[in-house]
């Protein structure tokens, strides 16, 4: 198949999948659903476009990026699905739709198909990180990799660290402000945009032979603004104040908002 067949695809299998999420999200009454098919979504649909696709010149990228996006997709993915069965519902999603009133639903179902819109830009950028026409493994794919599995580290240590704080009665109430949150108010959302970073460096030809690899800029680019000033920060942090008041502004006061900075005492 041709790379605008793949893609077209894998746009169709991307909204088909967000549809899917939206189905979930009414029929349980849990709009939590929706963060579970999004990273399992790309992540098979990202792969299945570069295992499918005749354009990959380096078999040894094509498998580097598909173990890359399989990593990711099946611990984001892994960990929101178990966050999901034990939670009732998700802050961020029921505000919105208290937000929305009577026209929540349909105004969801758009809201998720724009989500789907941001995977088509992520496994166009995957794509051509792994159609980098180079044969063999270069620098940049070494540190494209090791990048990925910093922030798979970072994100699942966050992930973890909150987890555990939460899990203890005695922080009933409190802000979750040690180890890396004591430097980021989202460390988990910083280091989701960091692993996509490393497409980039994988896409990147500095000899300027494949200018298009520079459009896998676009993912992380997206990514800054969907975590830090869309969907990700400003619901999170608005959910927090209401139900933390000035404990959390607090905490925003003395910690970075986004990039781990060391805390003003």
């Amino acid at each position: 198949m041709s790379a605008v067949s793949i893609l077209i695809s894998a746009a169709i299998a991307m909204s088909a999948v967000m549809s899917a999420a939206w189905v979930m999200q009414n029929t349980t009454g849990n709009n939590g659903w929706a963060d579970v098919f999004w990273p399992f979504g790309v992540g098979v649909i990202g792969i299945t476009a570069v295992l499918t696709s005749n354009d990959m010149v380096s078999p040894a990228r094509k498998y580097l990026v598909v173990a890359l996006l399989a990593a990711w997709s099946l611990r984001l993915g892994g960990h929101i699905f178990l966050r999901t069965l034990n939670r009732h519902d998700d802050p961020r999603y029921a505000r919105l739709r208290k937000q929305w009133g009577a026209g929540a639903n349909s105004r969801m179902f758009f809201f998720l198909q724009s989500q789907a819109f941001a995977g088509i830009i992520l496994i166009i950028s995957i794509y051509i990180a792994a159609a980098r026409p180079d044969v063999e493994l270069e620098f940049p794919d070494y540190l494209g990799a090791l990048i990925m599995l910093v922030a798979l580290a970072g994100e699942a240590i966050a992930d973890w660290q909150l987890k555990r704080f939460a899990g203890n009665p005695a922080n009933r109430g409190k802000i979750c402000d040690v180890g890396l949150w004591r430097w980021s108010r989202h460390p988990n959302y910083f280091f989701e945009w960091l692993g996509w970073t490393s497409y980039v460096l994988i896409a990147a030809d500095f000899d300027g032979d494949y200018l298009h690899g520079w459009l896998t800029l676009a993912a992380p680019v997206l990514m800054y603004m969907l975590l830090r000033h869309v969907s990700g920060v400003p619901p999170l942090e608005e959910h927090m104040i209401a139900s933390r008041g000035n404990a959390f502004r607090d905490y925003q006061r003395r910690t970075s908002i986004f990039f781990p900075a060391p805390p003003i005492s």
